[in-house]
């Protein structure tokens, strides 16, 4: 048995910024991944950095979001520094575009919206809208400018805080699926990986849409971490002739631009399928969608085409903080929002871990929220 202060089950974006995080610390962190860390739905992601909400369900979600944004500059700073690798983060800002009859209409609801959540939303003409991204389509109708909107290139941002947390101390172990939590006395002391076993001070759970398949010797962890597999197919794009500087975003889908010039289009919505085939009618929605924001885009090269699972939950919501073993936190089901939260939510887990409270009412994302614990709940320290 080898011996952690702290064990990270799952080395995508979240559970590998939280290494990277505890690790600031001088704490021995190991991070244990199923493969090679860094290439499921962190792979995947577009790569928005976005607060607003997607839908109600979201709304709860935007405090943290906000302050998640709010900390990016840092979080990115810290790990070009470490890694000296580039991320390709970019705060250019997201024109949401608007169709049909209706269009002015739904534009200013939706600035109405964003402004009493606190996020930053303004009506722009469409001229102006046109003088920024020249290839805008004449089938849009409407445009609302969010100012304070980035991105990042998601496959850049993984191999540099993957190098970034090895430079400062962090193990990694790949290939090394986790089977099952060590618990003893309502305490985690560790998990049982590959063949052998880790022991640890504190265990976080952060392994996306898997999570709920590790056990943890019958003591009830499936239920606080109900994780599911969302499909999301994507397609990268090479423009003839033309650059987007921004995100163009509607409900139909949307176009996030690379610094190479390359455009990622995306994405599907595909609940339950742990299936990574990419399929004729899903890229032909995206491409469909992309058409009616950019319609020169109907010469583009098609580059790439893929997919990942987003983690999905009940509700739509993370799943974030101590559940109901001492010892044990989770980090889990991001859903559409895995690039944007990893900043926020390693500060919160580093938190946890060093004075066992946080500085935002995480209240909302608690995994006791999906059933009453059958003894009182622990704190995490």
């Amino acid at each position: 048995m080898t011996a952690f202060d702290i064990a990270v089950i799952g080395g995508g974006v979240i559970g590998t910024s939280i290494a990277f995080e505890l690790a600031d610390e001088k704490l021995r962190v190991v991070v244990v991944d199923r493969q090679r860390p860094g290439q499921e739905a962190s792979w995947a992601a577009a790569g928005m950095l976005s607060p607003a909400p997607h839908s109600s369900r979201d709304i709860p979600l935007v405090p943290l979001g906000r302050e998640s944004l709010r900390l990016y500059s840092e979080y990115a700073t810290a790990i070009c520094e470490a890694s000296g690798r580039s991320i390709g983060y970019e705060r250019e800002g997201t024109l949401e575009l608007f169709f049909g009859p209706r269009a002015e209409d739904d534009r200013n609801r939706r600035v109405s919206e964003c402004t009493r959540l606190g996020i930053a939303a303004e009506a722009v003409p469409l001229k102006t809208a046109r003088g920024w991204e020249n290839a805008i389509g004449r089938g849009v109708d409407a445009a609302a400018w969010l100012a304070e909107e980035g991105r990042v290139e998601p496959r850049l941002l993984m191999d540099a805080v993957i190098v970034a947390a090895r430079h400062r101390g962090v193990e990694f172990r790949e290939n090394c699926p986790v089977a099952r939590l060590l618990t003893d006395r309502g305490r985690c002391r560790g998990v049982v990986a590959g063949d052998g076993t880790i022991s640890a001070g504190f265990v976080i759970l952060a392994a996306g849409c898997f999570s709920s398949q590790i056990g943890d010797d019958g003591q009830g962890l499936a239920r606080y971490v109900p994780t599911r597999p969302v499909r999301g197919q994507m397609v990268a794009l090479r423009p003839d002739g033309f650059r987007l500087e921004r995100v163009l975003r509607s409900e139909r889908g949307y176009l996030v631009p690379r610094r190479d010039g390359q455009i990622v289009a995306g994405s599907t919505l595909e609940e339950g399928r742990l299936d990574k085939r990419v399929t004729a009618e899903g890229i032909g929605r995206i491409l469909d969608h992309a058409l009616g924001l950019v319609p020169s885009l109907g010469t583009a090269e098609i580059v790439e085409t893929w997919s990942g699972f987003r983690p999905g939950t009940p509700d739509d919501l993370p799943i974030l903080g101590p559940a109901h073993l001492q010892g044990l936190l989770i980090a889990t089901g991001h859903y559409r929002n895995g690039i944007l939260l990893a900043a926020v939510t390693a500060k919160l887990v580093r938190q946890w871990v060093t004075t066992g409270r946080t500085f935002l009412n995480t209240e909302p994302f608690s995994p006791l929220r999906f059933g009453r614990p059958t003894a009182q709940a622990h704190r995490a320290g």
